[in-house]
């Protein structure tokens, strides 16, 4: 795997194409910036595959985890094709990370010698060889090494950011010396963790050490929406790139928020995951924000879209007043449609949008069908928000091509437009 970087923009992030994502799939490749497809157990919530392969421009990497996973090693292991092929995802590249972005995971149970996950059965404790043998039989194009995540927790002492770091580091050394051993993983690239929490020396250590490695690219943990101010994770995140190889991935897990993806990709992010269309589809809200660059809207093909002046409970969330570790707040880029003043608004979710929601359905019937609790609510919702999300990182790289951040980043801020009657 490399990255070819087609621009680099000191202080506005990188463009470029993730090409040699899998030797058994060298066809595919990842433009970036990017995020990957978000799944349960290899499936897109509320879409079955039919309806997902409706949408355009869908990412080439689908991202599963392991805690989903480990609950059903033994039925993968009599398989012994590996997961891929037994979730029926034939044409993708497949990536295994240790936790889900979208579901949150209680600190404290990590040891010198394992990390716990958290699945539907509970709590599943994992050493090494343990991690190594689910990768054995999941057989993903790329997984993230096994890593201690857990100094995010406010007043993380040094002395535990440190053991982080060589714990992390050790975890690895055993993840690629097994790797090497197996040879279901001969194809397998491994993504190196960088750890350090809040401490730059602790940060720059863990990225100059885990570039020593022979790792195909770098999972920045612990910057996770919540677990840190966004001016002080730009910072770090800004100061541990450049401690990395130019033409290796950095991938940044639990950050999914429009704002915070441009922010982090200035600071030299260049994939995320996509979890954060099905967050909002969990709190039955649509994403309703601008992201179009052209002087004249009509000129793209499309009207710009429309988002309703905020109410009360918005402006909570846009002036910060709200807990940030909880997920299921709203955030200024949706709108909730459970709300009653939708019970009479027959326009699409979003002027001008092209996917299916919009062009066929309206917001008093998606109103309807959530405070109905219609299963068709979520299908609805999921085929807006991803095909919304993923246009807004299509947006993203033609502003990075075309000098327009700073343009781009204003339109997505922007809130409190009226809709036209």
């Amino acid at each position: 795997m490399h990255l070819e970087l087609t621009r680099v923009v000191q202080g506005s992030g990188r463009l470029g194409v993730l090409r040699g994502l899998s030797r058994t799939r060298p066809h595919h490749s990842l433009e970036t910036p990017g995020c990957l497809l978000y799944t349960h157990l290899g499936s897109v919530p509320h879409l079955t595959q039919d309806t997902l392969h409706t949408l355009k421009d869908l990412p080439s990497v689908t991202q599963v985890t392991l805690s989903d996973i480990a609950e059903h090693q033994e039925v993968l292991e009599s398989f012994k094709e590996g997961f891929r092929k037994f979730a029926g995802l034939h044409d993708t590249v497949l990536y295994c990370s240790l936790h889900d972005p979208a579901a949150l995971c209680p600190a404290g149970y990590t040891t010198n010698k394992t990390v716990s996950v958290w699945g539907s059965g509970g709590r599943m404790e994992l050493t090494v060889t343990k991690f190594m043998s689910l990768q054995k039989c999941t057989q993903p194009d790329w997984y993230t090494s096994m890593a201690d995540g857990e100094t995010w927790q406010v007043n993380t002492t040094r002395k535990r950011v440190r053991k982080s770091v060589d714990r992390t580091l050790a975890h690895l050394d055993e993840c690629l010396l097994l790797h090497h051993k197996l040879p279901e993983l001969e194809e397998v690239s491994v993504f190196g963790v960088v750890e350090g929490g809040d401490i730059v020396d602790e940060r720059l250590r863990s990225a100059r050490e885990t570039a020593k490695r022979p790792v195909v690219g770098f999972c920045l943990d612990g910057f996770q929406t919540g677990f840190m101010e966004p001016s002080v994770r730009a910072q770090l995140i800004a100061a541990v790139t450049e401690e990395l190889p130019e033409d290796k991935p950095r991938l940044l897990p639990g950050v999914g928020r429009p704002d915070e993806v441009l922010a982090c990709v200035e600071a030299g992010v260049d994939v995320f995951e996509g979890f954060f269309p099905f967050q909002v589809t969990e709190r039955g809200c649509a994403l309703c924000f601008r992201f179009d660059v052209t002087p004249d809207p009509e000129s793209a093909g499309r009207a710009p879209p429309a988002v309703l002046e905020l109410n009360k409970e918005e402006e909570v969330v846009r002036n910060g007043n709200v807990n940030r570790d909880d997920q299921t707040q709203m955030t200024p880029f949706e709108i909730n449609l459970k709300d009653k003043r939708y019970e009479d608004d027959f326009g699409p979710l979003v002027k001008g949008c092209g996917c299916y929601s919009c062009q066929n359905h309206q917001r008093a019937y998606l109103h309807h069908l959530l405070v109905t609790n219609e299963l068709l609510a979520g299908v609805l919702l999921m085929i807006h928000n991803t095909s919304h999300y993923l246009g807004f990182f299509k947006a993203l790289r033609a502003a990075l091509a075309s000098d327009q951040l700073e343009l781009l980043k204003r339109r997505v801020m922007e809130a409190g437009g009226r809709e036209s009657d």
